[in-house]
């Protein structure tokens, strides 16, 4: 296998879906490879074959899979570590895709090696060891990268620098050539089939965030959905969204402060067929008072969003079936 092209080893098993009581098999895919982990992979895609439904979930930032020397670089990796995932969503992810025959993408590769939300280019050059190389020119590097949370983040609030000392350029390459390029592929691969069978897809990208707060110290919302300020997913798929969660009573914000990144950007094209949201979820809501594992409301929140899958599983599924009608929006143009 030649996981930097993101070649998979497969893994088939009977699996009987819910609702139709029928044996499906599911394919596991892994792919990639972390730097410095003996050969562990970078991530796993599991799918049933063929898709159940339109819908892939895809959780790039909680993977607990730290080499030792990564852990060694680390100031505080305890803390930071923690700060840095969204920990333990992709137990709720599971969930999302066992109940409802979703794919499911899942990065094992954690946050602090590299950051799957974030293009290549959003380096901060002055934590490399010899500085940006020639052919990057005038480079200044981006918002996100200038704040400490670029492709390898720098630092957090309240602890600081994260790294006892510069990365090499070499290791940067490599994390690119093992973690982020095949993760990509991958998820591209997958919703390009999603759509071929179903005639759209949507990629429901899976983040948990700290509880927020409003002016005044009242609480914020438990969920934020994001679209890119309306341009990476069908205004209907949101607006359903919305419904849903109005419907459960849920407090839920739209694009602030989370708006969907480097994921969204790079992945969704809504006028042929490929939808993306990005969801935030307050863990607290899911995980116990320290906020290390599932708590008592983990059972609630699996229920919730296992109900948003279905629910905009069908519509996806409409949708396709009626952008296979009409053809692409493109077409007329």
């Amino acid at each position: 296998m030649d996981d930097r092209n993101g070649d998979p080893r497969r893994e088939i098993g009977p699996r009987r879906e819910i609702g139709s009581h029928s044996e499906t098999p599911i394919q596991r895919h892994t792919g990639g490879n972390i730097p410095g982990s003996a050969g562990a992979s970078a991530f796993f895609l599991r799918a049933p074959l063929p898709s159940a439904i339109p819908v892939l979930v895809a959780v790039p930032h909680a993977g607990r899979a730290y080499p030792g020397s990564l852990l060694e670089r680390m100031r505080h990796p305890a803390f930071a570590a923690l700060r840095l995932e969204d920990r333990k969503i992709d137990l709720l992810a599971e969930e999302m895709a066992c109940q409802t025959g979703a794919a499911l993408l899942v990065a094992q590769a954690p946050r602090a090696m590299i950051d799957l939300n974030r293009a290549v280019d959003d380096v901060d050059w002055d934590m490399i060891g010899g500085g940006a190389p020639a052919d990057v020119g005038s480079y200044t590097p981006g918002m996100r990268a200038r704040s400490g949370l670029g492709l390898i983040p720098r630092r957090l609030p309240g602890l600081g620098e994260l790294w006892k000392r510069r990365h090499d350029a070499v290791d940067l390459a490599a994390r690119i050539d093992g973690i982020h390029e095949p993760y990509h592929a991958c998820l591209a691969t997958t919703l390009a089939s999603l759509r071929e069978r179903w005639g759209a897809a949507l990629l429901i990208d899976l983040h948990s965030m700290p509880p927020l707060t409003l002016r005044g110290g009242q609480p914020g919302p438990e969920l934020v959905v994001g679209d890119r300020f309306g341009t990476t997913c069908h205004g209907g798929l949101v607006a359903s969204a919305f419904a849903y969660f109005a419907e459960h009573r849920r407090g839920t914000a739209h694009n602030r402060p989370y708006a969907g990144g480097y994921v969204l950007e790079r992945h969704a094209a809504p006028r042929s067929g490929l939808h993306a949201l990005q969801l935030e979820i307050d863990r607290s809501i899911y995980l116990d008072s320290r906020l290390l594992e599932p708590g008592d409301g983990f059972a609630a929140m699996a229920d919730l969003m296992v109900g948003l899958v279905r629910r905009l599983a069908s519509e996806v599924a409409a949708l396709g079936q009626i952008e296979a009608a009409t053809g692409w929006a493109e077409a007329a143009e």
